[in-house]
């Protein structure tokens, strides 16, 4: 993608995950909002039409977003701070998940675990990398391993996005483990 449609890119992201009315529109309960409505509300800051609608959904790295069967509905997969269903898919996770974060933020997640903050979920990956990238975000980067397997094994439930992404309310500390 182009620098321009990583930006509106950017900012569909933040207006289908957190802030809709920004532009005038709203989601339904299961986070889908009017494509036509979409196009208008964002073209008025990010020039964008359904073509590069398309092409930012299809090459997007993260796969940010799904279209409904006939593109007339858009959704942002996962990462809502506005309460929506996205309709998750209840999975029982491999023995360990990991997440990426600052080293600022290891005192806090250490006493507490992980919360959501504004969030509705805790994010996991799968693997080593893409934690410790997502945590390059935030500063110097940590990566903690999560007991995931156990951790259902005791009843908590998880989640995997469309896209791939791990989901769960919090994960108590003593299901962390920080890595070297």
């Amino acid at each position: 993608m182009e620098k321009n449609e990583i930006d509106t890119s950017k900012y569909i992201s933040y207006i289908l995950r957190h802030r809709p009315d920004a532009i005038g529109i709203t989601l339904d309960e299961h986070g889908w909002a009017d494509v036509t409505e979409l196009i208008e509300g964002v073209n008025k800051t990010h020039p964008i039409d359904m073509e590069t609608l398309e092409k930012i959904v299809r090459e997007d790295p993260k796969q940010r977003y799904s279209f409904n069967e006939d593109k007339t509905l858009i959704r942002a997969n996962q990462g809502h701070s506005v309460p929506v269903d996205v309709e998750l898919e209840q999975v029982a996770p491999p023995e360990f998940l990991y997440h990426g974060t600052g080293e600022k933020y290891a005192g806090s997640i250490e006493r507490i675990g992980l919360i959501p903050k504004s969030r509705l979920y805790v994010h996991l990956s799968a693997d080593i990398e893409t934690a410790l990238n997502v945590g390059q975000r935030h500063g110097n980067p940590i990566v903690y391993r999560v007991s995931s397997g156990e951790m259902n094994k005791d009843g908590h439930v998880f989640y995997r996005s469309v896209n791939g992404v791990w989901l769960i309310k919090t994960v108590p500390a003593q299901y962390l483990r920080k890595l070297d």
